[in-house]
């Protein structure tokens, strides 16, 4: 890696008709990368990410027609997308003649760029390509068909919500209006509108001097392209390998346009960046520049940057590219939700206190493919958590998805349970949870690209019982813990998720201890609530997809079992009514 970031050369490359200026950075014997901006930006809205990459490779960055120091097309036909991608590949060609590049590319420049790599030959010029808002527009052609062909509720409220995104394209199809707007007001407050909508600091080079030109040419954009391509869309696969960079606080593209991407994109893996639509490059570039970098030497079969990511194998599904640490995964709910997001993609990291267990599930979710480490740790001591967080990242890297999941049972009254067993149920249902949350969060929050953290909590949360004053009490604690964490992490883009199970099929009940009981009788009354368990029949794997649908929806309190779900209204409609339940023997 070099000692300064090298200085951009410019040059010009004739596209379909018109001059393109165009500019390099880095050795020219070093992997290319060629950056395309959108509207409307310039090549300057990548000087961030393109420092960062210029050490370690060919930096490529054009400004497209109609902006900035290229040529600006009269004709609105001659913004069309074919043209644009016909750039696309002059500019490849040019710098990057006998080797492919790798191509990244956000808003109008993601757009022009899904036409790129969705043309047939596309793989022989573009080794990679990785996207930031801006979905191809076939893609949502045939989404809002789809959508619009089953209207269920939730359909529905998809298309409402990006069309209250989209509200601008509509006014730049009304003729006098947009224009009017970018040279007699909105040009000149661009600054201010970036630093109160997105947090952007403002600097000298950004907006560009040419703004109100490129604006105002960067509207035939849209009206070339967004209603031909949305009422008749084509079919438009791509064996391109793409990255999808979702951005969490993006006001235009709506997360839901890229559900159907998979059927579009074979090789495909997604990240999400906990930041807005043009902050994401102006003030977290160099967090852009590495999941670039990660990318591309994957690709290229290069040594990864300093750090190594987590899903290095091209691994496929919903959380592939993801890094999950689960603890207490020996068995029961660990081992299944450890093994539910290994089958859907992602890594693990996995901790018990039974390292033959933990080890095991590692083992079972290598042949799933996916890349586990198993490690010894008691969750109940503070210093053991922080120095497994610290292992993980530094064998691993940094979670994405965090499940406290290590707890323990406990069966007595209040005045039966003693100070001791108090402090052993304290430690590890809810000091264990504090230590997870707060070892990992710290790492997830400094990283800043989000994530999300699961606890483990029950309906004993919200269902009070006199013979579990201890467990229910941890319980509870988790609970409003996870509400006050979800609170404090919304800032950093990290969810939190309380999962609330009801009577599941797992060992907890063997281990579960009771108060004012000798060793037989704790046997015996051990195996009498496991046969009641048993007859339950509820699954922990049913409880695992509940977790991984909870982190996939970033959904706050999760009641699993119908019971748990009951007890959670009840809880909120007649809470009197649970606590005259709470007085039973139930389990006695």
């Amino acid at each position: 890696m070099s000692a300064a970031t090298p200085a951009p050369r410019r040059r010009e490359v004739t596209g379909r008709g018109v001059r393109l200026a165009v500019w390099e950075q880095g050795a020219e014997d070093r992997p290319t990368v060629l950056l395309v901006h959108g509207y409307p930006d310039t090549h300057r809205v990548w000087d961030d990410v393109a420092a960062a990459l210029a050490a370690d490779h060919h930096v490529v960055r054009y400004d497209v027609r109609g902006a900035g120091a290229s040529g600006r097309p009269a004709r609105r036909r001659d913004y069309r997308l074919e043209l644009l991608a016909d750039d696309l590949f002059a500019v490849a060609d040019a710098v990057s003649p006998g080797r492919p590049v790798h191509l990244v590319a956000h808003d109008w420049g993601s757009i022009q760029s899904w036409e790129a790599v969705t043309r047939p030959d596309a793989r022989r010029r573009i080794a990679s390509y990785t996207s930031l808002s801006g979905p191809c527009l076939d893609h949502v052609g045939h989404w809002i068909r789809r959508r619009m062909a089953n209207p269920t509720p939730r359909h529905i409220g998809q298309l409402l919500n990006q069309l209250g995104h989209s509200w601008y394209i509509g006014a730049f199809h009304l003729p006098v209006v947009a224009p009017a707007a970018w040279r007699h007001g909105l040009a000149g407050r661009w600054d201010t509108v970036l630093r109160v909508a997105e947090g952007v600091t403002p600097r000298p080079e950004h907006p560009q001097p040419t703004l109100a030109d490129d604006a105002v040419h960067g509207i035939s954009l849209y009206r070339a392209n967004m209603l031909p391509r949305l009422l008749r869309p084509r079919h438009r696969p791509t064996d391109v390998p793409v990255q999808l960079v979702g951005l969490r606080r993006d006001h235009y593209v709506g997360a839901a346009l890229a559900e159907d991407l998979g059927r579009w994109v074979p090789d495909l893996r997604q990240h999400t960046l906990d930041a807005g639509h043009w902050s994401a490059l102006l003030e977290k570039g160099p967090v852009v520049a590495r999941l670039v970098g990660e990318f591309v030497a994957e690709r290229e079969g290069r040594p990864l940057p300093a750090g190594p990511p987590a899903g290095q194998d091209g691994r496929r599904g919903p959380f592939a590219g993801k890094l999950a640490v689960v603890t207490g995964a020996g068995g029961g709910i660990g081992r299944a939700t450890a093994l539910a997001f290994a089958e859907q993609g992602a890594d693990l990291a996995l901790c018990d206190l039974d390292l033959a267990a933990a080890e095991r599930t590692a083992e079972l979710a290598g042949l799933l493919g996916a890349t586990a480490h198993a490690w010894r740790v008691d969750v109940s001591d503070g210093p053991a958590v922080d120095a497994f967080a610290a292992e993980v990242a530094a064998r691993q890297g940094v979670p994405d998805i965090v499940v406290n999941n290590a707890g323990i049972g406990h069966s007595g009254t209040f005045l039966e349970t003693t100070e001791k067993e108090w402090q052993r149920v304290l430690d590890v249902n809810l000091w264990g949870v504090i230590h997870g949350c707060r070892a990992f969060g710290a790492l997830m929050t400094e990283r800043g690209r989000g994530g999300h953290i699961v606890n483990l909590a029950s309906a004993a949360a919200y269902l009070p019982s006199k013979v579990l004053a201890a467990y229910a009490t941890s319980k509870a604690a988790v609970l409003m813990l996870s509400d006050c964490l979800r609170a404090e992490m919304a800032g950093h883009g990290i969810g939190v998720s309380a999962i609330c199970p009801g009577v599941v099929r797992t060992g907890i009940t063997a281990t579960t201890t009771f108060s004012g009981l000798d060793a037989a009788q704790q046997a015996a009354r051990q195996k009498r609530v496991s046969k009641m368990y048993a007859r339950r029949n509820y699954p922990p794997e049913k409880v695992a997809d509940q977790i991984l649908r909870a982190v996939a929806g970033r959904r706050a309190v999760v009641p699993v079992t119908f019971e748990a779900r009951a007890a959670r209204v009840l809880s909120r409609l007649a809470p009197g009514v649970l606590r005259a339940a709470a007085r039973l023997d139930i389990g006695r």
